[in-house]
């Protein structure tokens, strides 16, 4: 059964920095993109980062580019996000997930590209 926990979330004030961890287990996503995806109060889901398979191309929401560096580790087949410079609009429950097999149109930035979802985890940045 897949499983991706994430951890790394809380309260921090504005311009502070946190690191999130996605941890999966289950099978390897080797060949997989992964992902990181927000959901603030009465808004719908949204793509913050993405990497390819092997890490070596990332893609960013407008929102967080120059202050957020998503990364992936094969070897603890775990995603993470660096976010930088966090603002009070940053506030949500972001979600790692996991993609299917990847392909040339992968449409990184899309909600129906990943198959598998983390629970979340919450992160408030206070003003």
């Amino acid at each position: 059964q897949v499983q991706l926990v994430e951890s790394g979330g809380g309260l921090v004030q504005a311009g502070g920095s946190l690191r999130l961890s996605c941890a999966a287990s289950g099978r390897t996503f080797h060949t997989c993109p992964m992902a990181w995806f927000r959901q603030a109060p009465g808004k719908e889901r949204e793509f913050v980062a993405a990497t390819n398979w092997n890490g070596g191309r990332t893609y960013y929401a407008d929102s967080g580019k120059g202050r957020f560096t998503i990364s992936r580790d094969h070897a603890k087949n775990a995603v993470y996000l660096q976010m930088n410079s966090l603002k009070p609009e940053d506030t949500a429950v972001y979600f790692c997930a996991v993609g299917g097999m990847e392909r040339a149109d992968y449409q990184y930035e899309a909600v129906g590209e990943y198959p598998y979802w983390g629970q979340g985890t919450q992160v408030t940045v206070s003003s």
